[in-house]
């Protein structure tokens, strides 16, 4: 059984940054793509960024967060991470990380569908 937690998320002013952690159990860790996914209250659960397996060469961002948020990972330590800078209101949600497929195709996979493995989530509540 895979098991995802997250942590990291907190309060946060508008323009500042928080960067989130998720440590992943199994020894096949490398080889998943990995996502981290965000839902506001009353709304959908929406991609936020991927990354691809291995040596994560391959990231990819939805257009709300791109050239703000970060996306990385640590095979060593079974960790990806979200380093979230210049925060806005409206980043405010609990955040998921989730597991991909197995797969080196450098696919861009960006829906809910596409992975199997959720972590419980962490608030990130940005003030104005």
């Amino acid at each position: 059984q895979v098991q995802l937690v997250e942590s990291g998320g907190g309060l946060v002013q508008a323009g500042g940054s928080l960067r989130l952690s998720c440590a992943a159990s199994g020894r096949t860790f490398n080889s998943y793509v990995m996502g981290w996914f965000r839902q506001a209250p009353s709304k959908e659960r929406d991609f936020v960024a991927g990354i691809s397996s291995w040596s994560g060469r391959s990231t990819y961002y939805a257009d709300s967060v791109k050239g703000r948020f970060t996306i990385s990972r640590d095979n060593a330590k079974n960790t990806v991470f979200l380093q979230m800078n210049s925060l806005k209101p409206e980043d405010t949600a609990v955040y998921y990380c989730a597991r991909g497929p197995s797969t080196f195709d450098g696919t861009r996979y960006d829906t809910l569908s596409d992975y199997d493995y959720w972590g419980q989530g962490t608030q990130v509540t940005v003030s104005s």
